[in-house]
C-alpha cells in the first residue's frame, strides 16, 4: 500500500474494522517514512459472467433497477429494494466465489422477492423464468398458495 502523501512504498495498519453491511474493512495505517496516517477500505472482488461471457464487477444497483420493474404500481418502496438488494449480495457472497454467473443472481432474487411481494414475484419469475404459458403461471400460482399454506398451518 503506497502513501498518498510521500508514495512510500509500504505502510503499518493501525486499527481494522468491519463496515456496518460487514461487506467491507475499513483499514487507518501509517506510513512509517513520513509518519502520517491515512484511512483505506478493502472489499472482495465479486464479478458477474453474463450470458454473452462478458465479465463485469457485481453492481447492486442493477438488481434493483431489475426488480423495479417487477415491483411497479406495488406498495414496494426504494429502501425495500436496497434492502432486497443487500440480501441478494450477502447470499451471493456466502458462495465464496469470485466469479458468479449472471443466473444465479436471478435464482437469489427469487426468494427474496418473494417474500417482499408476491405479486412483483411471479412477474419476475414469468421473465427470469420465461413463462411460456398459462399453465406456467397456474403452477406458479400454486406452489405460492401450498408454501403460504404450510406457513400458516405452522402458526
Amino acid at each position: 500500500m503506497f502513501c498518498p502523501f510521500c508514495r512510500h512504498p509500504d505502510s503499518r495498519v493501525i486499527d481494522s474494522r468491519t463496515s456496518d453491511d460487514g461487506l467491507s474493512i475499513r483499514r487507518r495505517r501509517q506510513c512509517p517514512e513520513c509518519g502520517r496516517r491515512f484511512s483505506t477500505t478493502e472489499t472482495a472482488s465479486l464479478n458477474i459472467i453474463k450470458r454473452s461471457g462478458v465479465v463485469e464487477p457485481f453492481s447492486r444497483e442493477k438488481i434493483v433497477a431489475g426488480v423495479r420493474k417487477a415491483c411497479q404500481g406495488r406498495p414496494v418502496t426504494d429502501s425495500d429494494l436496497a434492502l432486497l438488494a443487500q440480501k441478494v449480495e450477502e447470499t451471493i457472497r456466502q458462495t465464496g466465489a469470485s466469479q458468479v454467473e449472471a443466473n444465479d443472481i436471478g435464482l437469489a432474487i427469487l426468494p427474496p422477492l418473494r417474500e417482499l411481494d408476491t405479486v412483483a414475484y411471479l412477474r419476475f419469475a414469468s421473465v427470469y423464468q420465461a413463462f411460456d404459458s398459462l399453465e406456467d403461471f397456474e403452477a406458479a400460482i400454486a406452489r405460492l398458495r401450498a408454501s403460504q399454506g404450510d406457513a400458516s398451518a405452522s402458526l
